[in-house]
Formats: structure tokens, sequence, C-alpha cells
């Protein structure tokens, strides 16, 4: 019988049996991420309502599509890679749930397409929270100052 090489992932992790266990059960690794926020931010810049909204705060594509690679990285994956602090950058938006839903239904299609059923299932749950959690704080920093808007240039 021949032996067969242990599963590794294509991820660089500072939780590797975490990471490892994740990625065999969801077929998620950095190339499945990657092209799951490359697809997905695509959709995103040509839609008509949510494009506008990154347009006029996005100037340079590539820093941010990294970063949000190591997002995805470190919730999907538990690799510890993204050091941000996703609520500041978000909490002024002029953005409404209408806003969130579109937000949601391109991130859900895109992972049915970029991922392993397991792995789409597991970034859509998680996109699910996010998505919940910074709607909230976007809603309660709307209501204490309804003008500030951050820039994430």
């Amino acid at each position: 019988m021949a032996d067969i090489p242990a599963y590794r992932p294509r991820v660089t992790s500072a939780r590797p049996e975490m990471t490892r266990a994740l990625s065999a059960r969801t077929g998620l690794d950095d190339e499945v991420l990657r092209d799951l926020v490359h697809a997905f931010y695509g959709k995103v810049r040509k839609d008509p309502v949510l494009g506008p909204i990154f347009a006029a705060r996005i100037s340079d594509w590539e820093p941010h599509l990294g970063r949000m690679v190591d997002f995805w990285s470190s919730v999907a994956l538990m690799t510890g890679r993204y050091h941000g602090a996703p609520v500041p950058a978000h909490v002024g938006l002029p953005v409404t749930r209408a806003d969130f839903d579109r937000w949601l239904t391109l991130f859900r299609e895109t992972a049915r397409e970029t991922c392993t059923p397991d792995g789409a299932e597991h970034v859509i749950t998680r996109a699910e929270r996010i998505a919940r959690s910074l709607h909230m704080a976007v809603e309660d920093a709307q209501r204490v100052c309804p003008h500030a808007v951050p820039e994430l240039r």
C-alpha cells in the first residue's frame, strides 16, 4: 500500500492545526479565498447600488483586496492574518439594510460559484453574522453622528 502524503493546506496560519482541520472540512484555502474575494469585489464594483459606495472610498483596490483575503482567511480558517478593525471602518458609511442585503446576495452567489458546497456554507454563515454586526454598528453610528463617513483609501 502506497504512503498517502499528509494533507497540507495552501495557507499560512498562526494556528496551523485548526486551519488544517477547517481547510480539510470546507475545501477552503488561500487560492479559493483569493478567488472568492476577487470575484465578489468584481461584482460589487459593477453593481449599480454598491459600486458607487465603494468607488467613493477606495481608490487603490489591490491593497484593499489583499486585506480582504487576509480578513476572510482569518474569519474562515482562523489563520490570524487579519489585524484590522472592521467596525470603525464601516460605521460611518451611508448604507442601509437594503445595501447590506444586496452585499449578502452578491456574496452568497459568489461563494456558491467559487467554493465547495461546505466551503460556501461556511463563509456564508460568517458573512451573515458579519453583516448583522456591521449593520447594527452602522445604525448606531447614524443615530449618533449621521454625517461621519470614513475613507478607506
